[in-house]
């Protein structure tokens, strides 16, 4: 840009330079100046136009920055103007105004924060008070004691806090009066509880007082045979009993003699405990019809009157039978109650069979169970009790069959009532409880080819098969109610997947995935119980059983979406994966178990065929992902007709999965008019 400051010096610009500055120039001269002229007005033309180039960005900013500064101080015109126009009115009266009204502002907020304040301290006050009472009707007393004190402090109560009240809100008046009421509350419930507390010691010393009475005093005169009883009342005119007189005397002499003899014989330990000794007892009874007669002879009693003595030493069978029967029930239902149904730790299906308990081996199959050590030892007393039958004469067998029926039906009245929690639960104890009735209901059914030939002939008819087939019954209901226990909490926790909607969003399908998590743990749970319990084929049937009631929900809830989005249907697909996943180990040792049972008893069928939902859903998560030609030859082979799929099922699924088109309406028509 020199050249545009610099002065242009003419004479460099013709031909010769030595001119002097005062001669004239020539033509030629000039011709030759102006040419040069124009030849360097075009080179600073050109040198000017590229520099203006080069700083484009630098003058387009100086432009801009001018333009800035004139919309500025135009503003500032503007500001300045009105300004003026301010200053030319009285402002300061307003100012002064304005800053008056907002002090009087702070005043009245200030004021009104004071008053929030205290209406939040009365309602915390009213609050703790009602907490007081709802102590009291729950009677938690001590709990109401304590805050009562604590508000004591915040109330100001005191004695005398009637002139306390003046110039403070009557809000307050109020809460004190209420506190009062409280604290008469608990006075009153304080003063129940010492009158109970002292009727309570009253009772329980004149209950220790009459306890002794009768059992020192009562019970030994009631026992003996040489006392006789009365009561004597007093009363008053109204008929009110005020007094009562027990009196016990001795009996004379004849009064003893009209005694009857079983009472006198009662207190004599002359019943044999052992069926065996019955027949020793004949020379006791052949002495006492001897002594009797002697004594009818001297005329010590009289010769009218029947042979006390000797009836009752004939009936000596009858009261042995019945002490017997009593001493079997007393047992039975004494181990029933206090046996624990635990397992021991080491259990195992295969462990040999345990003392108390454990596994046995039922008797019309080749199958062992576990029982529990209750049915166990009810088994052997029963056994013992036949035992006797056999030994013994019609009558004591008739009452010993009675006292083994009626310790079998002792179970069936002791253990649902008992162990009621654990049947509603899903537990080792009623798989156990169910194992000893299917184990019982066998024995009971073979009991009649174990004794029957031994049996007195009048109790060769005696049989028990009624109460086998009772516990028969009494064992599968017990494990229906487990298996529908299951199938209760495994529809709560698929519930949980709401369906299988709108998977493709990370929080349905988390709580999708959730459930079939908490699916396959019930499952696992339900394995460990059962698997060691059950006799396998049982196990086996009533897994199938849970297994297919999970399988056809799930299916039973994707079959009924009625859109399904793209990434919809590989969450969906990934999830029934899952659940097969965690379902493959238990299915392989459901397979398992008929290979290791004995082909006549082994359950028909295949897995498939047990859970028929269990193929349904597998080809459903393959179908996910097929093309819709390719699931119309599905249902054209019959192959989803073969897993359980309907006409309506599949064309309800194609029209969740696909949208409305020319080949959709073409497969839908050949799915309805093809049949399978």
């Amino acid at each position: 840009m020199d050249v545009l400051f610099n002065s242009i010096n003419v004479r460099d610009l013709l031909s010769s330079h030595d001119l002097d500055d005062s001669s004239p120039l020539s033509t030629p001269d000039l011709r030759l100046l102006i040419d040069r002229l124009n030849i360097r007005s075009l080179d600073i033309k050109s040198k000017l136009h590229t520099y203006i180039l080069s700083h484009h960005h630098d003058f387009s900013d100086l432009f801009i920055n001018s333009s800035n500064a004139v919309v500025l101080s135009d503003q500032l015109f503007t500001h300045v103007s009105d300004l003026n126009k301010l200053v030319s009115k009285p402002i300061d009266v307003e100012i002064k105004q304005t800053v008056d009204q907002i002090r009087l502002k702070h005043v009245e907020l200030k004021e009104k924060k004071d008053a929030l304040g205290l209406v939040v301290v009365v309602l915390e006050l009213s609050k703790e008070l009602g907490l007081v009472e709802n102590d009291l009707v729950v009677w938690k007393v001590v709990e109401a004691a304590e805050r009562l004190m604590e508000l004591k402090l915040a109330l100001r109560v005191t004695e005398e806090c009637e002139n306390e009240g003046e110039g403070e809100p009557v809000v307050f008046g109020l809460l004190r009066k209420k506190w009062t009421d409280s604290f008469e509350e608990i006075q009153k419930v304080l003063v129940k509880f010492i009158e109970k507390a002292v009727v309570g010691i009253l009772d329980y010393g004149l209950a220790k007082v009459a306890d002794l009475m009768t059992r020192h005093v009562i019970t030994p005169a009631v026992g003996s045979i040489s006392h006789s009883f009365s009561v004597e009342e007093q009363r008053l005119d109204s008929g009110d009993i005020t007094e009562a007189v027990l009196r016990i005397t001795p009996l004379s002499g004849t009064q003893v003699e009209n005694m009857d003899a079983e009472n006198i014989y009662s207190g004599i330990s002359i019943v044999p405990d052992d069926a065996s000794k019955l027949s020793d007892f004949q020379t006791i009874r052949q002495l006492t019809s001897e002594f009797e007669t002697s004594l009818k002879e001297v005329m010590f009693i009289s010769s009218e009157k029947d042979e006390r003595l000797t009836n009752f030493t004939d009936n000596v069978e009858v009261h042995f039978a019945t002490r017997k029967k009593v001493g079997i029930l007393a047992t039975a239902r004494d181990l029933l109650l206090h046996s624990d149904f635990k397992l021991p730790k080491e259990y195992s299906r295969k462990s040999e069979d345990m003392k108390n308990g454990g596994n046995v081996d039922l008797l019309f199959s080749s199958e062992r169970c576990a029982i529990s050590e209750a049915a166990s030892q009810l088994l052997e007393l029963v056994h013992q009790t036949l035992k006797d039958v056999c030994l013994s004469s019609p009558t004591v067998a008739l009452e010993f069959c009675h006292a083994a029926r009626d310790a079998l039906l002792l179970y069936e009245a002791v253990i649902p009532v008992k162990l009621e929690r654990q049947l509603d639960g899903i537990n080792q104890v009623a798989v156990l409880i169910h194992n000893d009735c299917l184990f019982l209901s066998q024995e009971i059914l073979g009991l009649k080819f174990q004794y029957q030939s031994d049996f007195p002939t009048s109790m060769k008819g005696a049989v028990f098969i009624d109460l086998g087939i009772r516990y028969k019954l009494m064992a599968e209901e017990i494990l229906q109610r487990q298996i529908k226990l299951v199938k209760h909490n495994l529809m709560e926790a698929i519930d949980g997947a709401d369906g299988f909607q709108n998977t493709h969003q990370p929080k349905r399908y988390e709580s999708a995935k959730f459930s079939i998590d908490q699916v396959a743990f019930i499952i696992e749970k339900v394995h460990i119980i059962w698997e060691p319990l059950l006799i396998p084929l049982t196990y086996k049937r009533s897994m199938c059983n849970v297994l297919e009631a999970v399988c056809s929900r799930m299916t039973k809830d994707i079959l009924q979406l009625d859109d399904i989005a793209a990434d919809e249907t590989l969450q969906i697909q990934r999830l029934i994966h899952m659940l097969l996943e965690n379902l493959s180990s238990l299915l392989a040792s459901l397979v398992g178990i008929n290979q290791t049972t004995k082909p006549q008893e082994a359950l028909s069928g295949s897995i498939d065929d047990l859970i028929p939902s269990l193929p349904k859903l597998r080809v459903l998560a393959d179908m996910l992902d097929m093309p819709l030609k390719s699931i119309t030859a599905s249902w054209e082979s019959g192959e989803l007709a073969n897993c359980g799929f309907t006409a309506s099922e599949v064309k309800d699924f194609i029209r969740a999965i696909f949208t409305d088109s020319p080949l959709r309406k073409e497969c839908l028509w050949r799915i309805e008019n093809i049949k399978v």
